[in-house]
């Protein structure tokens, strides 16, 4: 973006009514004339984007048309984050829509237009300025450093300075907003600027009820005599300033107490107080004050979902519950018995806590509605403690029994102590190592869009009830689990990763019971708030979701698998590869470089994630396995796979189907192997490289022993992260982003690519699996249902349960499907998920990443969390294309003759039809068993290694005869045997 004229953010301040915050009730953007010329502002707006946003920003306030002079201000409110803090100064400008900003990170635009701004960093003429401070995505150049409830953004020299660079441009500052009535700055002058008026004041005056108090108040000014102060808003009896002691000449101090009265009655008061000086400026300062009285936790709790005692400080009494990292919980043993207010509260000290657990205590403190970010609600919690004292030590509290329900309300419940005393369901261990959080609910949570269409009533109450049925167990730490001290029983005692059985695991689907814990609330693993609970004794897990050893589906004569190998590259981040070598990258598109991979980060990760994919393969020990997320380098990736897994099984039982002709442009691809013994490929693997396919279908025809053929077609369609713009963004219906790509690629293959393949097989039998980044009920599916697909997962798994291969924000679905078009669905004898990804804790997979050594000492050489998706299983029971008839048939043999010339032996047969009625045609001598060293030269082909000769005869009637010969090569001149098979049919 090229450097602003003239118009230019100057300030920004996030934290406006917000809890914490003593300054301005609302947030505020400033705007200033950097220019030589008036600028008249017509149709513009101001906009806001989160951190991490890249679709459309969330904020626009449109801006009535304005006038701003060359070094004028113009200063225009937004949204508040609640109430009780001094009003913004006049004139202002307060769009007919504001919109609230993030108290530390975020970005804000000025924008020429109304149009809504989209991505992480939007440029464009319109864009007039932009600012990216703290975390945020993007920014003009570097980002700007974080605000604060105390801290707004100030551009530099008075808003003069743009250098492109927001880290450049920008520092923190206490609040100070300007007007267009404030003093104006013109830019690139040598006019002396009068300085202004720096007050010093507390953000905060504790008082003690019924004790007098006064705190000093000073300001200065460089270039005036500040003389003046006054009480501007705020004047309540019993608040008042002393006399003001005014400063004895320029840049000296004036002074001034603040002072509170005995009368003044429990309460929080903020005031603002206004410096000016003998030059005619002014510059106030905003001052909370709080008269703390004494109240019981219940009073404090309240009603209502804020406290009545809200920022104010107080004190109360109540034993000590629960300790936690940077806290402690305490609990009126007596209740007030109002089972609409809770007996307990949560007072935050920010390091361990010195009190013990059973120790009565009176403790001092402010009130706050703490309100993590993104929660809809808050919590109130004591913070700032100004005393505590131990009245007693050993004391109890009885926990309060309570069923947990969906959509109950456990708020009257926060903080106090709770004995759960029906069972719940682990939903989910994906942030047991990261947190040591387990999400729990009553009973399995199934995806909305995993079992209804998106939108549709039944999808919106489900995910409804979804949402109210969530109680995640915690630790009592809000960081990683850290490790044990040693000495430790075991690997899994030694990891510090709580709630892990001895086999090193907790999978979702178990059952816990036994859950007595303080009630409390906050974020949680992989963003988001919940209610949580802090356990005071140790749950008790059921392995009621036991691991199975290898899927369990009905026997067919092929199995077909479908296995998300998660990123398996044999090219490695730090530049390595599988054999060695150094220097090595990845491609995408055009470029070539090791931080193009996506999986191991080294050798020693990679030996730890082969042998657990190697491990998940061998056990699903299927005849076709269809790969997602396999390296995109040719043939090299695949090839190494099953060498390993050749090895691991003892003899080459499987091959690899060769690349089609495209892979596409993404660092990963999908692949085929096989094992030739059961399967023959016929002709070549076929992709479809349309530019709508990042990751293009791969089909292959293949024909069984028994002469039956089908198509398998693997897939890996859009992911539903990274969100697009438009159709593609996240549009709140389930589906997640990046939706309508998914429907296009899935339409394709309904209508372009199925039906090529079925062209080229001459065979309807197509089986479409993979990994469709959907899940059941949503649009892609949908598509390929509509044109004629089976769900087989539906048909097999949804009759005794949930169908899932992945487990997302505590709830299952399956984005992994295995659907069959009409001819080949009566051929499916079952289909299953193997569950051994979904269910399992991240922190056991192949992974160091932020991991302690204790904890990277849980991974076993197992299939279990090889992946995050469950593989999906098919058995086939394919129609035989032919029939043995060998009993029909008298067979006779003459002699073999030899041609001393070419060394041919020949032979004829004679074949009698015996069996009293007619035999089709055409029939197939089988030879089973030729001696080793002999070929048959005429053989027709061979089904296995087995060769044969056809005879194209017509229907053969009872007793009629065929006579055929055969023609062996014989370099050896061994004995030539065999076994003869007769077969009825195509082959």
């Amino acid at each position: 973006m090229a450097v602003s004229p003239d118009l230019v953010i100057s300030q920004v301040y996030g934290a406006g009514g917000n809890a914490g915050s003593t300054f301005f009730t609302h947030d505020y953007i400033e705007i200033f004339n950097r220019g030589t010329s008036a600028v008249t502002a017509e149709g513009w707006s101001v906009q806001y984007g989160s951190a991490t946003s890249t679709g459309a920003w969330s904020g626009k306030s449109t801006l009535p048309t304005f006038t701003i002079e060359p070094g004028q201000y113009v200063l225009i409110q937004e949204q508040s984050g609640g109430v009780g803090q001094p009003s913004l100064p006049s004139p202002l400008i307060v769009p007919a829509s504001g919109f609230n900003m993030s108290a530390s990170n975020g970005k804000v635009a000025l924008v020429r237009d109304s149009v809504t701004l989209s991505g992480a960093t939007p440029t464009g003429a319109n864009v007039a300025d932009l600012v990216g401070f703290g975390t945020a995505n993007g920014a003009e150049g570097t980002r700007a450093p974080a605000m604060s409830a105390a801290l707004a953004l100030f551009r530099a020299n008075g808003g003069c300075g743009d250098t492109d660079d927001n880290s450049m441009d920008f520092a923190t500052g206490a609040p100070a907003p300007r007007t267009s009535a404030s003093a104006r700055n013109a830019c690139g002058t040598t006019i002396p600027q009068a300085k202004p008026i720096v007050p010093v004041c507390p953000a905060s005056m504790a008082v003690e009820q019924g004790q007098p108090a006064a705190v000093p108040l000073s300001a200065s000014d460089e270039d005036s005599i500040v003389n003046g102060a006054v009480i501007a808003s705020g004047n309540v009896p019993g608040i008042s300033l002393g006399s003001l002691t005014a400063a004895s000449a320029n840049g000296g101090s004036a002074t001034v107490n603040l002072q509170a009265g005995a009368a003044l009655v429990s309460g929080s008061y903020p005031v603002v107080i206004r410096f000016t000086n003998n030059a005619g400026q002014e510059a106030t300062c905003p001052v909370n004050v709080s008269v703390s009285g004494a109240a019981t936790i219940p009073q404090i709790q309240g009603a209502g979902p804020a406290s009545p005692f809200a920022n104010m400080s107080v004190s109360t009494e109540g034993v000590v519950t629960h300790k936690v990292s940077n806290g402690y919980f305490i609990q009126d043993a007596n209740g007030d018995g109002d089972p609409a207010t809770s007996d307990g509260l949560f007072v935050f000290t920010g390091t361990a806590p010195l009190v013990a657990v059973g120790d009565l205590v009176r403790v001092k403190g402010t009130i706050v509605e703490y309100k993590p970010t993104g929660a809809a609600r808050t919590y109130t919690e004591m913070k700032d403690v100004s005393a505590t004292k131990v009245l007693g030590a050993g004391h109890s509290v009885t926990p309060a029994n309570i069923v947990f329900e969906p959509g109950m309300d456990l708020a009257r419940y926060e903080a106090m102590l709770v004995n759960i005393t029906n069972a719940l369901t682990v939903n989910q261990t994906s942030y047991l190592g990261d947190r040591g959080e387990l999400t729990l609910s009553v009973g399995r949570r199934e995806t909305a869009t995993n079992r209804y269409r998106p939108g549709t009533p039944e999808a919106l109450a489900l995910a409804k009830a979804n949402a109210g049925n969530e109680l995640v167990l915690d630790d009592s730490w809000f960081v990683a689990p850290p490790a044990a001290t040693p000495p430790c029983a075991d690997v899994v005692a030694c990891s510090g990763i709580p709630y892990l059985g001895q086999d090193g695991t907790v999978r979702a689907g178990d059952m816990v019971d036994n859950l007595v814990g303080v009630v409390d609330f906050g974020a949680i693993g992989g963003g988001g708030t919940a209610f949580k609970i802090q356990p005071t004794a140790a749950p008790s897990f059921t392995r009621s979701n036991p691991r199975l050893l290898a899927p369990e589906l009905p026997v067919g004569n092929i199995k077909v698998a479908s296995a998300n190998v998660l990123n398996f590259f044999t090219t490695f981040l730090d530049g390595t590869d599988a054999w060695g070598r150094t220097g090595q990258g990845c491609t995408v598109g055009s470029t070539t470089r090791a931080s193009n991979c996506r999986g191991a980060d080294n050798s020693a990760e990679f030996v730890r994630q082969r042998d657990k994919i190697v491990n998940e393969l061998k056990g699903i020990d299927a005849d076709v396995v269809g790969l997602m997320e396999i390296q995109n380098n040719g043939d090299i990736a695949v090839d190494y796979l099953v060498k390993q897994l050749n090895a691991a099984i003892g003899y080459p039982a499987y091959a690899y189907v060769p690349k089609p002709a495209s892979t596409g442009s993404d660092a990963i691809r999908v692949a085929m192997i096989y094992k030739p013994a059961k399967l023959a490929m016929l002709g070549g693997a076929l992709s479809d490289g349309d530019a709508v396919n990042n990751r293009p279908p791969m089909a292959q025809t293949f024909k069984a022993g028994n002469g039956a053929t089908f198509s398998l077609i693997v897939n890996h369609l859009k992911s539903k992260g990274g969100c697009g713009s438009g159709a593609n963004a996240d549009l709140g219906d389930g589906q997640s982003c990046n939706n309508a790509t998914r429907v296009q690629q899935a339409t394709r293959l309904a209508t372009y690519f199925i039906p090529n393949v079925i062209s080229s097989a001459g065979d309807p039998d197509v089986l479409v699996i993979g990994d469709m980044n959907a899940h059941g009920f949503e649009d892609p599916i949908h598509v390929l249902n509509q044109a004629g697909l089976v769900n087989e997962l539906e048909r097999f798994v949804r009759p005794s349960g949930i169908p899932y291969s992945y487990v997302f924000d505590g709830e299952s679905g399956y984005l992994d499907h295995a659907l069959a078009s009409a001819s080949l669905d009566a051929q499916v004898a079952g289909a299953t998920e193997w569950h051994t990804n979904a269910d399992e804790p991240t922190v056991i997979d192949y992974n160091f990443d932020g991991k302690s050594a204790a904890a990277a000492a849980l991974y076993k050489n197992d299939a279990f969390r090889s992946s995050d998706h469950d593989p999906v299983v098919v058995a086939l029971n394919l129609t035989p294309t032919f029939s043995d008839v060998t009993s029909a048939f008298a067979e006779q043999r003459s002699g073999l003759s030899v041609n001393r010339l070419t060394n041919r032996f020949t032979a004829t047969i004679t074949l009698t039809n015996t069996s009293g009625a007619a035999i089709t045609s055409p029939l197939h001598l089988l030879l089973t068993g030729l001696t080793e060293g002999v070929t048959l030269e005429n053989k027709s082909g061979v089904v296995g290694n087995e060769p044969y000769v056809s005879v194209n005869n017509a229907t053969i009637p009872a007793g009629a005869k065929i006579t055929l010969k055969v023609v062996f090569s014989n370099p050896a001149r061994r004995g030539i045997g065999f076994v003869s098979k007769i077969l009825s049919g195509s082959l």
